[in-house]
This record gives C-alpha cells, structure tokens and sequence, in this order.
C-alpha cells in the first residue's frame, strides 16, 4: 500500500510493505544524544558555515560517506531522553541541508555463540575493578547445571534500592574514612573514638595492620560504586560510620557508649567481635552494655528500635558453641553466620541455637574470600570469617530499611526469619522443620539471606507488621535441688499456661530465655536441651520463631 511518510517540511512516497520482523525500538526506549548527522551538497566549507551559523561544532566528515558531517550542538544536553526536533527542523528548513537526523544510542548484541555465563549482565554494572571478583554479589560460576549462589542484592539493586537515607556505624578498630572507596558515604556523625575519646575514629597505623578490621568490615557495607577503586558495597549509597573501640582496653562503658552512639541518628550497628572463641570462654554483655542494648530497642530510631548485627564467632576448630557468647545471643541481635561459596559450613563456623542467618564468606583454601577497601587506601580479595559476614548482613538489611524506613527491629527479625533459603547451602548438616514449618540449622540458622525476597517481603505497601510484644515470665517456685551423676540425666517440666487471661498472654511464641542456676565440676561435660510443648526434638535453636522452640547448648 502507498501512503505519505513526512518529515520536517519534505514529504517523501514510500511503499510500505508488511514483512516479518522484530519491532523497532519505541521513541521513549532511545537515549539521544547531542550530536547531528547532516549531508550537505555544497561539501565541507559549506557544512562548516552552517554549523558556525547555527550554533553546532563541526566534528568533521562522518567516515568515508562523501557530504555527510557530524555536528554537536554547543548547548544541548551530552544525553537526552526527549529528540530535539525544533533543532533538527532547523537544519531541514536550510535549502543548504540536503538530510538531517538527530544521533542516538543504539544497543547491538555479538553474533557470537551465547556463553552460558549469568552474570553477564552483572559483569557490566560497574567500573570498578574488583567487581567481577564480588562472586557473593554475583554467581560468576559459568554452569547454568549449579544453583544460583548470590545474595541476590542485583535485582534489589535495579530497583533503585542501594541504601539511600541509611546510616551505618561499625564497631571496631577504626575506620579509614579518607579512603577514595568510602570517603563519599563516610558520616562523621556516626564515628567516634572511645579508645582516645575524640570524634575521629581514623586507626592506628602499624607495620602489621593491625586495625585493619574495621574499615573492611566498612568497605564491604558502603564502597562506593562506578569510581573505578576496589570494589562495590552492598548498599553502596548508605552512609557508614566508624566506632574505634577495640583498639585498647576494652571496658564495659566502653562498649556501652559504642552500642549507645547516637541512636536517633545511626539505624544500624555493626558488630564482629565477641568474647574469645577458644572454647572455653562463657560470657556475655555487662550491665551497661546490657542497658545500652535495651535502650537502643527502645529509644533508638524514634522509637523503632536500633538494629544490632553480630558476627556469631569463629571458634568452629576449637569446639566453641556461640550459645556461650551473650552477644550473639542476645534477643537484641541479629546474629550471622558464614557459609562458604560452595554452599558449606566453613571450618571456622560454630554451631549454636541463636544463630539468625547466614551469609557469605571464606571456606576452605581453593574457595574465592570477601572483596572490600583496606588500609593505606588500598584493596583486599582476602576478608574472611564470620567478621566479613555480618557486614554483608547489615548491608542488606540497610536495603530492607530504605524500601520501608518504619521497619522495627522486631519486624527485621521476622522478615530475616521468613525470607532466608536453605536450598543453597549444604543440605546434610542437620536441617529440622520446626514448629512453623521454617527449615532451621544449627550452623546456618534459617539459611542463606535473600536481599531481593527481603526487600520484597518489606513492602510497606502489602507488609503488615508483627503484635506487640509480649513477655510472659514463668518460674518455677516447686523446684528442688537435684544431683546430676556422672553419665545421668535430668528432666524438668515446666508447665505453663503462657500468662493465659491476662494481657501479657502469648499466642505466638517468638524469643525464649531461661535462666537457670547449675553448678557442676566438669563445665565441659555439661549438656542443656530446652524442647518445646510440641514434644519435637529438634535442632538447638532457643530462637525458633512462631509457636516453636529448641535449645541444645554445650559448654565447653
């Protein structure tokens, strides 16, 4: 069929014909940019005299096309998602310009054999040099056969979720803040030196690098993305702090004003120490630690509650329980665990019930290690430990936060708990349905960290948040001294109606703790399991949310 096909002031037949083919690309899909393809007769004096005329630099003959020249207009945007088409009629109205068109970005695809690689799209996100090298961020295995293996931050990430508005600090030995990969998302107003009390928290250089820690715990939350320097972080656009505190005596003020920093200002606290993982070391928070914890689920974040994030220990080798460090398993924090990039337990993970979740790290020796900043400005491929865990974690839940600022700490915990995935990870270390029917482990918690289900799930348009909490205190006056012999074994029942008829009343069971008062010769040779009235003997965790909960503990 015939029909007229006009452009600016000349009109041109045409036959169209019907014939199979990809449609073009929509006019709002095209990135136009500032420059202009002309023909011009008269050649290129006359070409150079219309740019002058009109206001274009003359970029000179377009290849070897014969009266075809390249313009830039000296005032147009570089790109444009909008065509300048009163420049391009312009052109069209001067009896000199035989054809004009205004140049735009076209996207092109090698004709070579597919490789089967699906980070393909995730190698090309960023300039930086070690990002092909973040396999935590990306699965940059090459079999389509493996299950995916990744955090699954990208999808979070194209979603323009990166951190925006979130401010972190990082409880440690110091924070490099002038390093070219974080200065930009440093935040003087969450950093402060406890060890020398005052507010700059830059670490104490030596010749082992010591105090190295902190700023690559930093670096993996908040490295900024497209500077072509190290790496990116997790939630690349938050704001990071340094809490120098560990460089010194440590006391317990002094980890109490650490917890404490500025809770109307900081949202999340990021925490890789504990006390010694030797396997013999049983102790938690102080008095004032204990407090600063409680007034920053209280008070911090007006009133939404701080959230703490805490490496759960590296003490796997020498039989360590995370059960004995009264950090990580405090209802407080959110405690991480590490998985290896296969998918393992690393030899370094303990085993313990208050294990949250998990997220990557270092295995064993052929296995790739945690990219982030490092002292003297300088990279790193070789974080490891749960210590490079936890970070990733705060980085995520940093995303959950910017989808839904008005996310309580209790309601993190919840969502952590529903949207973790066992499948990845090793599925013959003891994974046991509780009483919810959530898959759990002693190792991995409720599995691997998910930033996509997470952030899904966070919606504040279809999320519905959590009751009130709850506490229901049980004590059991009947209870009577009993010896516990060599070999032997002692059961206490405890019945509960869980505050029934009163407004304390539990109806759904989300955080226990017991206390208890044993004394025995051989710590080492102790034994704890706490079961719940569901009679199911499952893996040791005291932290099993929703109407289920187990606790198996060894002090060692």
């Amino acid at each position: 069929m015939k029909q007229k096909y006009c452009l600016p002031l000349r009109c041109v037949a045409v036959t169209v014909f019907a014939i199979c083919c990809a449609p073009g690309m929509a006019n709002e899909d095209k990135q136009y940019v500032n420059e202009w393809a002309v023909e011009v007769l008269g050649g290129p004096e006359v070409a150079k005299a219309i740019a002058e005329e009109l206001d274009y630099d003359f970029m000179g003959q377009i290849g070897t096309l014969q009266n075809h020249y390249l313009l830039r207009h000296k005032i147009h945007p570089r790109r444009s998602r909008r065509s300048a088409d009163h420049f391009t009629k312009r052109l069209f109205e001067d009896e000199r310009v035989s054809w004009a068109e205004q140049q735009y970005e076209k996207q092109r695809s090698k004709r070579s054999p597919v490789r089967d690689c699906r980070d393909c799209m995730a190698e090309k996100m960023f300039t930086d040099p070690m990002w092909n090298q973040q396999w935590y961020l990306q699965d940059t295995r090459t079999s389509s056969m493996l299950p995916k293996l990744d955090l699954h931050v990208i999808p979070v990430w194209k979603k323009g979720i990166t951190g925006k508005g979130i401010v972190l600090t990082v409880l440690d030995d110091g924070l490099e803040w002038n390093h070219t990969d974080i200065q930009a998302n440093y935040d003087p107003e969450a950093s402060y030196d406890f060890n020398d009390n005052d507010p700059d928290p830059f670490p104490r250089y030596d010749p082992t690098n010591e105090n190295k820690h902190g700023t690559r715990c930093a670096g993996e939350i908040a490295m900024q993305a497209n500077n072509k320097k190290c790496g990116v972080g997790v939630a690349y656009n938050s704001k990071v702090g340094g809490i120098r505190m560990l460089d010194g005596i440590v006391t317990d003020a002094i980890e109490a004003t650490s917890i404490g920093f500025n809770p109307q200002h900081v949202d999340i606290y990021s925490a890789s120490w504990g006390p010694n993982d030797d396997g013999k070391t049983v102790e938690g928070p102080g008095r004032l630690a204990q407090k600063a914890f409680e007034h920053g689920i209280q008070k911090g974040r007006g009133g939404k509650g701080s959230v703490f994030v805490w490496a759960s220990g590296n003490g796997g080798r020498q039989g360590d329980n995370c059960d004995c460090d009264g950090y990580t398993d405090s209802i407080y924090t959110v405690s991480i665990s590490s998985a290896s990039q296969q998918g393992l337990s690393p030899w370094y993970a303990e085993k313990c019930s208050s294990t949250l979740a998990t997220a990557y790290s270092s295995g064993d020796y052929t296995d790739q290690r945690i990219t982030s900043a490092d002292l003297h400005n300088d990279c790193t491929e070789t974080h490891t430990g749960t210590s490079a865990s936890a970070p990733l974690a705060a980085g995520i839940i940093a995303l959950a936060l910017e989808e839904n600022p008005n996310l309580t700490w209790r309601e993190l915990q919840h969502l952590i708990v529903w949207t973790s995935e066992y499948d990845p990870l090793a599925n013959n270390l003891g994974w046991k349905k509780n009483g919810a029917g959530l898959m759990v482990n002693s190792r991995f918690g409720f599995g691997l960290l998910n930033a996509k289900a997470l952030v899904d799930m966070a919606d504040p348009k279809t999320w519905k948040g959590v009751p009130e909490k709850k506490q229901c205190i049980v004590k059991d006056n009947s209870f009577e001294s009993r010896a516990l012999k060599a070999g032997g074994e002692v059961t206490i029942e405890i019945p509960t109606k869980a505050c029934e008829g009163q407004d304390n009343n539990i109806k759904a069971l989300e955080h226990v703790q017991l206390e208890a008062t044993i004394e025995y010769t051989r710590r080492g040779d102790l034994h704890i399991t706490l079961i719940s009235p569901a009679g199911v003997f499952n893996v040791d965790t005291v932290r099993q949310m929703l109407h289920y909960f187990t606790m198996e503990m060894d002090f060692i």
